[in-house]
Parts: structure tokens; C-alpha cells; sequence
């Protein structure tokens, strides 16, 4: 396909795939695409640390994503490579962190999880060691790893994704929250997340309990230089700025399970908006005027980190 645009425009090196997006869906799919010979182009409106991944905890595991059939196969296409990953943690970001997921029942969870290592089935939920990502690194590795096989990143705002397609045979949708309005697609819809960034004072292991009736969320996450303490799930809310007193409730949360939490210091407070759709993740592919085509792969929710390596590769097979 790659040769074959480049002979159609009479252009060679210009982009056979553009992907709009820059957050960890559109790199990690701009590098599987680049690493299968296309000559690839991103298009973000933000640098990759002001996207709504950068805000992320982010530990590996399916939450808040759908459809069931076929998130526990990209997770663990994902985990493998984040386990692999591990193995250089100052260059790539990804840590291996045991951690407990309070009240969680493996009869109650997907069969992906006869494919985790080191997970124990105790009193107050389960035991498991997990990736745990501190995402400013691995967005930066990411941006490393594409420009190393030959794609490119360029920060451009579109109004319409026939922008893109005037300029590459394939454009992939990979812009998130901003789907709803490029697509568009009202089922696209914001679950609004706050984090407050403390100063560690020696947590070593996360951990993470949800109410599915709630809209808040009880978590730590021991990252390089800080605790990230969370949170919430507010669905439809589109707000960016912290909220004091969510704030205040977030680390009362946390230090209940961890005392020393209450007198840490706060450095930070973060807010992302998760894109979640309400038909679950949507990959696919369609038409576009003049003989190209747009893929998409958006609709990741609180899950995008977990699924991205296993949503890319889907995305990327469409294009054979």
C-alpha cells in the first residue's frame, strides 16, 4: 500500500497513513504501523505530556471498557509487552509493582486472568504484580521509538478528518474524546478522573479498590518522585479544574488504607477526561470521499494504557 501511494502522487517519502491523535492509542499505533514499512505521520493537537494519557496512574488492568469478548486478548497482548518492557524501567517508564485490587474475585473477572503471573486470591481481594507505567517516560520512549522507525509527529489541530485524507491514502482515527464531535459520534462521552499528587511517605505496593455504584474511587500508585492518589469516575462531567474538596476526600480515602497518606505532602493535583463510548471500542474501518480510508480505534475509556499495544495491532490489521 505504502509503494503504491507514493507512485500514485508522484511523492516519495510523503505519508501513506496519517494518524490523528497523539496521545498513547495514536503513538502506539503510529509504531506499529511505522514498524510495518508504512511511512506514518501523527497528527496531535497537544505534545503527547499535555494529553489526557500523560494524566494517567497507570496500571495495567480492563477498567471501565467494553466489549468484554475481546478486551481480555488486547490487555494481554499488552501486558506481554509491557513485562518485557520492565526490564528497562528508566528508559521505557514500566515497572513490575505487586499491589492488592480490594474486593476483586477471579470468578467475578474474564478469563484473561488464567494468563497473569503472581496473583493470589486472599482475604481482602487479589494479590498480583502487575506493569505499573509512569506515563511522561513512556509517552517520551514512544516518541523515541517512531521517530527511530522513520515516522514523524507534528502538532496540527483538524476540524475534519478529509484534511488528513487530502494528504494519505489512510487516516486512523485515534483522537479520543474528540471523536464525538470528528466522527461524529454521541456515544462518545467523558468519565471525568481527579488525581492528587503527594509526596511518597514509603508506599511501595498500590492499590486500588472501586464501588460500581459510586462515582469515586479509592487508589494509590507508588511513581518515580511522587504517590498519585485517586480518584473518581464522573461520568458526563467535562471539568479540568481540580476540585478542592474532591481533593480532600481523595487522599481521605487513601490514608484510611494508608495512615501516612494524610500527613503527605501535596505537590500536584491532575484531572483527565477518560473517552469512553457507550457501544464499548470502536475498531473498524470505512470509506472516505476520493478513495481513501479512515480506521478507527477510539473508545478506550479508563483502559486505554492497558489495551493500547493490543488495540494498535487490530487497528494495524485493517490496513493489510
Amino acid at each position: 500500500m505504502s509503494d503504491t501511494w507514493a507512485e500514485m502522487t508522484g511523492r516519495a517519502g510523503v505519508p501513506d497513513v496519517i494518524v490523528v491523535g497523539g496521545g498513547i492509542t495514536g503513538l502506539t499505533t503510529a509504531l506499529v504501523l511505522a514498524e510495518r514499512g508504512h511511512r506514518v505521520r501523527v497528527w496531535s493537537r497537544e505534545p503527547a505530556a499535555a494529553t489526557t494519557s500523560a494524566v494517567a496512574g497507570a496500571l495495567w488492568w480492563p477498567y471501565r471498557i467494553e466489549p468484554e469478548e475481546s478486551v481480555g486478548d488486547w490487555s494481554l497482548t499488552s501486558l506481554r509487552r509491557y513485562e518485557e518492557l520492565a526490564g528497562r524501567p528508566d528508559e521505557t517508564g514500566v515497572r513490575l509493582i505487586p499491589g492488592l485490587h480490594g474486593g476483586e474475585r477471579l470468578a467475578a473477572l474474564g478469563s484473561w486472568t488464567g494468563q497473569l503471573k503472581d496473583v493470589t486470591e486472599v482475604a481482602e481481594g487479589l494479590r498480583v504484580r502487575l506493569p505499573l507505567i509512569d506515563m511522561p517516560v513512556h509517552l517520551r520512549w514512544l516518541e523515541r521509538q517512531l521517530a527511530a522507525a522513520g515516522g514523524t509527529v507534528e502538532r496540527r489541530t483538524v476540524a475534519s478528518f478529509d484534511e488528513a485524507a487530502a494528504e494519505a491514502a489512510t487516516v486512523v482515527n485515534c483522537t479520543g474524546l474528540a471523536a464525538r464531535e470528528l466522527v461524529p459520534d454521541a456515544g462518545v462521552r467523558p468519565v471525568r478522573g481527579q488525581l492528587v499528587l503527594v509526596e511518597n511517605p514509603g508506599v511501595e505496593e498500590w492499590f486500588t479498590e472501586a464501588d460500581p455504584e459510586s462515582d469515586a474511587t479509592t487508589y494509590f500508585f507508588p511513581q518515580p518522585g511522587r504517590l498519585v492518589l485517586g480518584g473518581t469516575a464522573e461520568v458526563d462531567n467535562w471539568s479540568t479544574v481540580p476540585d478542592p474538596r474532591t481533593a480532600e476526600e481523595i487522599v481521605a480515602r487513601c490514608a484510611r488504607i494508608r495512615p501516612e497518606i494524610a500527613a503527605a505532602r501535596v505537590i500536584g493535583h491532575r484531572v483527565g477526561l477518560r473517552p469512553a463510548r457507550d457501544a464499548g471500542v470502536r475498531i473498524g474501518v470505512e470509506p472516505l470521499p476520493g478513495g481513501g480510508r479512515l480506521v478507527h480505534n477510539y473508545g478506550h475509556g479508563g483502559a486505554g494504557v492497558t489495551v493500547a499495544l493490543g488495540c494498535a495491532r487490530a487497528a494495524a490489521d485493517l490496513l493489510s
